[in-house]
């Protein structure tokens, strides 16, 4: 499979990014919110759900995602001491505010840990940086 490189603007685009990222693994030192610029980005090595489930082949793929137009972002859960220190993505989710297209986008990890960012509207762009690479471990969940 190619490069993904995609873009959400509704709640509908980003349940495709969402599955995307799912059982990504990002490392703290990884995620950085720039508050003057309104975004948040993210490194992430990516699971290829899509070659998992139409081959044996179980890969990862290194990952830039961005989300603009972030007003404010509050953590829980998460070591932010700790630049080495692994999350796994479950999903990510929106919640539209009081005066849409405003809402509330939750990242969430296993372990509990999640990243809240408040949001004028869902503009989030997702993009493949570079090769695959095989791995033995398919993620699993209780």
């Amino acid at each position: 499979m190619g490069l993904l490189k995609l873009a959400a603007f509704d709640g509908d685009d980003l349940e495709v990014i969402s599955a995307q990222m799912q059982d990504a693994l990002v490392r703290i030192g990884d995620i950085h919110y720039f508050p003057s610029q309104r975004k948040l980005v993210i490194i992430a090595n990516r699971f290829d759900w899509n070659e998992a489930e139409t081959s044996k082949v179980r890969q990862r793929q290194r990952t830039g995602m961005t989300i603009a137009n972030v007003s404010a972002m509050q953590s829980q859960k998460i070591r932010r001491d700790d630049d080495n220190a692994i999350l796994s993505l479950l999903a990510i989710t929106f919640e539209i505010g009081e005066n849409p297209p405003e809402g509330e986008m939750l990242l969430a990890f296993s372990g509990g840990g999640n990243i809240r960012l408040m949001v004028e509207c869902i503009e989030v762009e997702l993009e493949d940086l570079g090769t695959t690479w095989n791995t033995r471990n398919i993620p699993a969940h209780d």
